[in-house]
């Protein structure tokens, strides 16, 4: 299995975490991880508890990323439980997790770290190796060997420009290529990020309002902390408290600092990030940033506004026009995050309509996906076509239009495949 993570957005699409695999998990002899990202790695603990007992190979990072994603995971979804049956706002009686922080910590017992660049045989017919993809720390392009045949993972693929990661590698070869289409259908905007964040932190601040940045608190969180350091550095940013409410996200900060091989920045460049915030990790701690009156710039998962303590933040900070809800990501349909950008008067958090009349805004150039043009430019460099190249992960509009632009202009084959749809490599 290449990945195994968990379906968000839309309720059709997360309703589907519930329901059975179409194979037996104790049929299943690997596991195999492009990252650590919760869409990519986020049902292991599921797959365990159901009966998987193979390894799960990842990136040495990966592997530290998911010792800290996990079991927050599970931790996040026991919370809403036990949140939504003290208030009786769930369908469900009782409201129960999909799993536990202890499924997620036991699931991590089958973890195998793998380096880039290393060959494994998982049979006698079987190998793998990981390439670095350049999406976030530890992120890996999966290349086997099958019987002779080459079939390529691209993962979530990174940018050739990065404020903090390195670009992904070219890829020569393959037989069959699967790869994501996240922004299969459109460009990334080509303004300065610094310059661009600037403006728009500026004027809420100068309009004594508090700006909130849910942000995904492993890759995003790091680079908009980047940002925010050299903008502090050169004087153009005022003078605010900076705080990160995520405890996820100060661990994965912590692990960007010690695992940092595939930055673009160095390990000194990167270690003053944590003199720009404060780092907060108790809940009373939480509570005193909630109820800060300064204005202040405050990042906090999740970065799609669907959990975490973010949530506790827009219910208090969303409902003031002085304030700024500053998204820096992509907004999957069916998110909270989707509907504010869609100009939403009121979201439901903890089962209670919140008004909106903060100021929200988006900033796409920060993106840790490559965009359309950027998977063209990668897939130039292949030096023959593959056989067939399937195209996933990404909103059916987004896999569509990629298809077509790499059918008209690099004149590859191209399959979109169906939900469930199988295929034979022949």
């Amino acid at each position: 299995m290449i990945d195994c993570g968990l379906f968000q957005g839309l309720k059709v699409l997360r309703q589907r975490n519930w329901h059975p695999l179409p194979i037996e998990p104790n049929r299943i002899d690997s596991v195999v991880l492009t990252h650590a990202h919760i869409d990519h790695t986020g049902y292991l603990p599921l797959l365990v508890k159901n009966g998987f007992r193979g390894d799960v190979y990842a990136t040495p990072a990966t592997r530290a990323l998911c010792g800290v994603l996990l079991p927050d995971s599970g931790h996040l979804q026991e919370e809403d439980a036990d949140f939504a049956n003290r208030h009786k706002f769930s369908r469900h009686h009782p409201a129960l997790p999909l799993y536990t922080e202890k499924d997620a910590r036991e699931a991590l017992e089958y973890f195998t770290s793998v380096g880039f660049h290393k060959k494994v045989e998982l049979s006698r017919h079987v190998s793998f190796q990981f390439l670095p993809a350049g999406h976030i720390l530890g992120a890996a392009i999966v290349q086997f060997m099958v019987s002779g045949r080459l079939v390529t993972f691209s993962g979530d693929l990174g940018r050739p420009k990065s404020d903090i990661m390195k670009p992904p590698v070219p890829v020569r070869e393959t037989d069959y290529l699967v790869i994501e289409s996240t922004y299969g259908d459109r460009c990334h905007p080509k303004e300065d990020p610094k310059a661009v964040i600037l403006e728009v932190i500026s004027k809420a601040l100068d309009r004594g309002g508090t700006v909130l940045i849910p942000a995904f608190a492993v890759g995003r969180a790091q680079q908009v902390l980047f940002l925010l350091k050299e903008l502090k550095k050169s004087g153009a940013l005022p003078d605010v408290p900076i705080y990160v409410n995520s405890p996820m996200a100060t661990e994965a900060t912590h692990i960007f600092r010690n695992l940092n091989g595939d930055l673009a920045i160095t390990k000194e460049q990167f270690q003053a990030v944590f003199q720009v915030a404060k780092f907060v990790t108790t809940v009373e701690e939480s509570k005193r940033v909630a109820a800060e009156k300064r204005p202040c710039i405050i990042i906090s998962a999740s970065g799609m506004a669907t959990g975490g303590r973010v949530l506790h933040h827009l219910k208090l900070l969303a409902p003031d026009p002085k304030n700024l809800i500053l998204f820096v990501g992509f907004q999957a349909a069916g998110t909270r995050g989707e509907a504010l950008m869609g100009g939403a008067d009121a979201v439901k958090i903890h089962g209670a309509k919140v008004p909106v009349r903060a100021e929200v805004k988006l900033i796409d150039t920060l993106s840790a996906h490559a965009d359309v043009d950027e998977i063209l430019e990668w897939l130039r460099k292949f030096q023959r076509a593959p056989k067939t190249t399937f195209i996933t992960h990404g909103e059916p509009l987004a896999s569509e239009a990629l298809r077509k632009r790499i059918e008209e202009e690099l004149h590859w084959e191209c399959e979109v495949p169906d939900y469930l749809e199988t295929f034979e490599l022949t």
